[in-house]
C-alpha cells in the first residue's frame, strides 16, 4: 500500500498538522494537503487531547444513486459491500457526491472497518449513528451528519481510486495525518521524504521567530531573520 515506515511515522508524530502543511506548502502541494471543513466525531478524535493518527490512505468513491459516473470504471464486485474490502492498516477516505443529505457511513460499516483493523475513517461527506461510531474507538472525521442511510442518495462506485477532495488530489498510498487538534492533512507519498527533511528546519525557525517576538522584535523582522532562507 505504501512505503511508510515505522521510523517515518515516529518522526512525523513529533509535529502537528499545521507543521506538516507548512512543509507541503513549501513543496507546492495544492492547499498544503489540508482537507477543509471536517470535524472529528469518533472517540479517539473527539477532543484535542486525542492521539494523532498517521497511516496510508485507502479510498472509496460514491456516485449519485441512479447516475453512473463517466470515470473511473466501477470496480466493486456485485454482491460485495464496500466495507468488506477496506484495506487493513489504512485511513479509509470516503468521497460522497456534493450536496447530498444522506450519510455514506454508519455504525455497521464503521464496526466492520474496525474488525478489519483500519486506522481511521475520513468522510468527505456525511456520517450517521454517532454513538455507535464512537463505540468503535476509531478516529472518525466527516463533513457533517445525517439520519439517512447510504441508500437514500449514494451508490458505492469504486475503491482504491484517486479522489479529488476540494482540489486536494488523494491517491491510495498517500499518507493521512489526522490531528484532532488541528485537522486532517494528506501527504503525497512522493513528497514524504522532502516533508521529513523540511519539518525540523521549519519548526526550528518558528521557535526562533517566537523567541525574537517575545524579545520585542516585530513579526516582519523575525520572519526575515529566521525564515528568510527557507
Amino acid at each position: 500500500m505504501s512505503s511508510l515506515t515505522e521510523d517515518a511515522v515516529e518522526r512525523l508524530g513529533r509535529y502537528t498538522a499545521c507543521d506538516v502543511s507548512d512543509a507541503l506548502l513549501k513543496v507546492g502541494v495544492p492547499s498544503a494537503g489540508f482537507l477543509a471543513d471536517l470535524s472529528p466525531y469518533g472517540l479517539s478524535g473527539a477532543s484535542p487531547s486525542g492521539s494523532i493518527v498517521i497511516a496510508p490512505v485507502s479510498t472509496v468513491l460514491f456516485a449519485p444513486k441512479g447516475q453512473p459516473l463517466s470515470e473511473p470504471e466501477p470496480n466493486i464486485a456485485p454482491g460485495t459491500h464496500w466495507a468488506d474490502v477496506c484495506e487493513p492498516g489504512t485511513v479509509v477516505l470516503l468521497k460522497q457526491p456534493p450536496g447530498q443529505k444522506n450519510a455514506v457511513c454508519g455504525g455497521i460499516m464503521a464496526l466492520r472497518m474496525k474488525m478489519l483493523q483500519v486506522k481511521g475513517i475520513v468522510a468527505a461527506g456525511r456520517i450517521r449513528d454517532i454513538a455507535e461510531l464512537r463505540d468503535t474507538g476509531l478516529p472518525i472525521w466527516a463533513s457533517g451528519v445525517s439520519t439517512v442511510g447510504v441508500g437514500g442518495g449514494s451508490t458505492p462506485w469504486a475503491t482504491q481510486v484517486p479522489i479529488d477532495v476540494d482540489g486536494v488530489m488523494v491517491t491510495p498510498g498517500d499518507i493521512a495525518f489526522c490531528d484532532p487538534a488541528n485537522g486532517v492533512v494528506i501527504i503525497p507519498r512522493d513528497k514524504l521524504a522532502k516533508v521529513l527533511e523540511l519539518l525540523p528546519k521549519l519548526t526550528a525557525a518558528d521557535d526562533k521567530v517566537k523567541a525574537s517576538v517575545l524579545a520585542g522584535m516585530t513579526v516582519n523582522e523575525a520572519f526575515k531573520l529566521h525564515r528568510g532562507n527557507l
